[in-house]
């Protein structure tokens, strides 16, 4: 575990991120179930709501909540496609 650890710190390190982030660890490769089966169902095949299963290759997420760039994209100023309506009116008719 003390070689986990530090790897992930030595990774912390070289992309730059400071002690004082907010850094944050989630799983990835998992799913919920979001079926209601009801009371009587076949556990081979199915699950309860709710249920999370994690996948064989299921993996670890390390995110820096600090440095997400939460801005939202703009709309283009303006838009000029490389071939004209008209071109693609030709292609179709």
């Amino acid at each position: 575990m003390i070689r986990i650890e530090s790897t992930v710190r030595e990774y912390i390190k070289r992309l730059g991120w400071d002690c004082s982030d907010e850094i944050v660890v989630e799983f990835g490769g998992t799913s919920v179930s979001g079926i209601d089966v009801g009371e009587e169902y076949n556990e081979k095949w199915q699950s309860p709501i709710g249920t999370r299963k994690y996948n064989k290759d299921a993996f670890i997420v390390i995110k820096n909540q600090s440095r997400r760039d939460l801005t939202k994209s703009l709309p283009m100023e303006e838009f000029n496609p490389r071939h004209s309506q008209e071109i693609n009116k030709e292609k179709s008719g």
